[in-house]
């Protein structure tokens, strides 16, 4: 059996394996979890809202280590997997901003407000969105990959001040109660589903971003076994 096949047949079972994972937090959080005492049913959009924005905060953390590679390093690797990264925390980020739309609405009556997490997390969407849409406006290269680098690093610079709003301004939005000073608010039977839905929606993440990375790299052979054919041709 080939390399190939074997690294293909191990993505598969990670993939597959990750899947499990994500559906057992999924039960865990709607058929076992307690509800909240003041919000009920609701509360439970909080098993898939809270570990979506983490890895979109998460991603924008690779995003910047890999465009400071991209930068350094002159890693043409790293700036796939910065693209990559970019991918999977646009996705997740609109995840977390429909999430939060769903749960918003019986909480506070609306679908949206402008509260001050919802506007910064909305800002990231469109960082992401809009570094995504330079990259494949611009001819391949090392300027464009240096240049979107820089926008990685600009990119990650939001999600402190996402994390620190509910601080900072006044907001509708709830205080931190996970990572704060003195331990989290959370009971610790609600603590455990939302640990869990964090490692199972962490392991999804990792093997779609695994994926992209693997098509980006192809996509970037095949233009460049088109563009060597073409110089030839010439």
């Amino acid at each position: 059996m080939s390399n190939a096949v074997q690294q293909d047949r191990r993505s598969l079972l990670f993939g597959a394996g990750a899947a499990v994972l994500l559906l057992m937090a999924w039960i865990w959080a709607l058929r076992f979890a307690p509800s909240e005492q003041h919000q009920g049913e609701v509360y439970r959009i909080v098993y898939l809202h809270v570990p979506a924005a983490f890895t979109a905060f998460l991603s924008a953390g690779f995003l910047m280590v890999f465009s400071l590679m991209t930068l350094i390093k002159r890693n043409a690797n790293a700036a796939l997997w910065a693209k990559a990264t970019a991918e999977i925390g646009l996705l997740y980020t609109v995840i977390t901003l429909a999430t939060g739309s769903i749960w918003g609405r019986p909480t506070w009556g609306v679908w949206w407000e402008w509260d001050a997490r919802l506007t910064t997390t909305l800002i990231l969407a469109l960082l992401y969105a809009g570094y995504l849409i330079f990259h494949s406006s611009m001819n391949p290269g090392p300027q464009r990959d240096r240049i979107a680098a820089a926008l990685g690093v600009i990119i990650a610079l939001d999600v402190p001040i996402i994390y620190q709003s509910v601080n900072w301004w006044r907001t509708l939005h709830q205080p931190q109660s996970i990572v704060r000073a003195g331990g989290s608010t959370m009971a610790p039977e609600m603590l455990v589903v939302l640990l869990f839905g964090f490692l199972a929606g962490l392991l999804m993440a990792s093997w779609l971003l695994y994926l992209r990375f693997g098509n980006l790299r192809l996509q970037q052979r095949l233009e460049q076994y088109t563009y060597d054919a073409q110089t030839k041709g010439e």
